[in-house]
């Protein structure tokens, strides 16, 4: 487990296998999310109209997570499909939104 996450950073939380993870839009992870999912921008949109896919939602949590080895990435679509999609927007609203206005 890491360090609490800092709503000012844009990082948000997630919890997977009963522990709280960080999830911080970093560059790196960033660009590892949208060389395996595609533009990012797409993403977003495809987020605005009810079309992300949960395999979608898991990458692109799996790459922002802090630290990078935290969890296996089974465990993090594991409990994305354990929380389901409605618990899962807070986290992801966090990330699409830093995505579009960028990181402090």
């Amino acid at each position: 487990m890491s360090a609490p996450a800092n709503p000012l950073r844009g990082e948000a939380t997630l919890e997977i296998a009963g522990h709280a993870h960080v999830l911080r839009p970093s560059f790196a992870a960033l660009v590892a999310a949208e060389e395996e999912l595609g533009p990012l921008y797409a993403l977003v949109e495809r987020a605005g109209e009810g079309q992300l896919r949960l395999g979608e939602v898991a990458t692109l949590f799996w790459h922002c997570l802090q630290p990078p080895t935290a969890v296996p990435r089974e465990a993090v679509g594991e409990a994305v499909a354990r929380l389901g999609l409605a618990r899962c927007a807070v986290p992801l609203r966090t990330l699409l939104g830093q995505i579009l206005k960028g990181t402090v």
